[in-house]
């Protein structure tokens, strides 16, 4: 992006900022923040309202969204995922717009056999087309404790984190016409659910519905400099992660995930794309 782009980005950020969202600071309870979207009866809030879990069974699944809207931001929940045999679970964590042309942002959990590592599953979905998955296994075991995963989203970048380090990085590259998600404000929306067409060494292993109920808990929901669609409010004091991009500390700890832990990457898929590929696989990110 060049200067004159990134200028007009982000006057068009500050214009967005002034008459719609503000700031918010931090909030941990499930019972004031979210609602319920569906499978009512497998969904429990614990700890006056600082536990949550959500349960799938072979009738149904569950989850739950947040009552707010935003607008760039970093987005932070621990979770610790189902244990034991979750082959065709998939454990979904993502920010997403409403309509026919949504924008979306994706962690997806994707389970396995009892000692097989979780898949994490990312995507970033704009104007209804993604097709940008990554996908990579995790050098720790995600169901035996909490584990934080993170989503920074602002006008010049989408990162990707797994206990503060960074797994993956989005660029905005207007200026070569690559879709980038910052017009559309956005919910966070978690849930569990029967994947076992796909989630599993491609759909090959299917769901042990006699292990079921499988179940996956959400702690300490963080919305740290994260900015609230809210018309007529006070704007973001967003300076901070405005310029939040990787720094080279950063980028070294990426290297490393990605040399280490990637097991799949649609910019080197020739196969996939056989008439070439996206064009901001081309550009050194």
């Amino acid at each position: 992006m060049n200067k004159a782009d990134s200028s007009v980005t982000l006057r068009t950020f500050m214009v967005f900022l002034v008459v719609f969202p503000w700031m918010a600071a931090f909030s941990t309870n499930f019972s004031q923040d979210f609602y319920l979207s569906w499978g009512c009866d497998r969904l429990r809030i614990l700890n006056n309202g600082e536990l949550l879990t959500l349960s799938l069974d072979k009738e149904s699944g569950s989850a739950f969204q947040s009552k707010n809207e935003y607008l760039f931001g970093k987005i932070s929940m621990q979770l610790k995922l189902v244990p034991g045999n979750s082959a065709g679970t998939v454990t979904s964590y993502y920010l997403t717009s409403q309509g026919s042309t949504w924008d979306e942002i994706d962690f997806e959990f994707l389970g396995n056999l009892s000692g097989d590592p979780y898949t994490v599953h990312t995507n970033i979905i704009t104007g209804a087309k993604g097709d940008r998955e990554q996908q990579f296994r995790l050098w720790f075991d995600p169901t035996a404790d909490f584990h934080t995963y993170s989503i920074l989203w602002n006008p010049h970048v989408i990162i990707f984190y797994v206990d503060g380090t960074p797994i993956r990085q989005f660029k905005n590259l207007d200026s070569t016409k690559v879709p980038f998600p910052n017009r559309q404000p956005m919910r966070i929306h978690s849930s569990i659910w029967n994947g076992e067409e796909w989630a599993t060494r491609g759909g090959l292993i299917k769901t042990d519905w006699t292990q079921a109920p499988f179940t996956a808990s959400y702690r300490n929901f963080s919305e740290q400099h994260a900015c609230i669609w809210r018309s007529g409010a006070y704007p973001c004091n967003f300076n901070s992660l405005l310029a939040k991009e990787l720094d080279t500390q950063g980028l070294e700890k990426l290297m490393w995930v990605q040399k280490n832990y990637m097991i799949y990457n649609y910019c080197i898929d020739t196969k996939r794309f056989p008439q070439g590929l996206p064009l901001e696989c081309a550009v050194k990110t």
